[in-house]
């Protein structure tokens, strides 16, 4: 698992931009039409997919969980391509959509967290951005029918928090790398 994002580096912070750019996007223009709201999630969902499934493959002969990563992209991208596919959805289905993402996309962040504490330091900032992800979707199916200025602004609030984790997570395993970890791995030698 440590070599997943030691060598992957680059698909946290790609998934750290585009939930930042995403947030930003819905803080901004918070009168957004729902169907701009479709396009902004469906274009995150499933980029962000695509770049978990890339590294998932990229790394499925060198770590024995590259699963997770490959896991991660299909749940980004089915859940943009519902997006697409239906873009005339009702708000609440959006909402609901939307919840069901951050649960599981925090859940497998918690995950690769768990499986990398033994490992290395810093694990805590994916697990953070997954309690954060799922604290989100939980929200969202207690409350779905909140007000739709209020769910715009939760929406880019937990968007930009989880993308500054990601990208915060990103620079430490690029410096990981470009270090050769061996500061960071605690009682073993830096991967091949």
């Amino acid at each position: 698992m440590n070599r997943i994002l030691w060598r992957s580096w680059w698909m946290l912070a790609l998934r750290g931009i585009l939930a930042i750019a995403f947030g930003v996007l819905a803080f901004v223009w918070p009168g957004l039409t729902l169907l701009w709201l479709v396009a902004f999630f469906a274009a995150y969902a499933i980029v962000g997919g695509v770049a978990s499934l890339a590294a998932g493959v990229s790394q499925r002969g060198q770590d024995e969980d590259w699963w997770l990563l490959l896991l991660l992209g299909i749940v980004g991208i089915v859940a943009g391509a519902i997006a697409i596919m239906h873009p005339g959805i009702t708000a609440l289905v959006l909402v609901l959509i939307m919840g069901a993402n951050a649960l599981v996309t925090g859940v497998l962040d918690i995950v690769m967290a768990i499986r990398l504490r033994k490992v290395m330091r810093g694990e805590w900032l994916l697990m953070l951005a997954g309690a954060i992800s799922i604290v989100f979707g939980v929200w969202v199916f207690l409350y779905p029918g909140a007000g739709a200025l209020a769910l715009v602004w939760l929406i880019s609030i937990y968007a930009i928090a989880t993308g500054i984790l990601l990208l915060a997570l990103a620079f430490r395993a690029r410096a990981w790398r470009s270090e050769g970890a061996s500061r960071d791995f605690v009682g073993r030698a830096p991967p091949a």
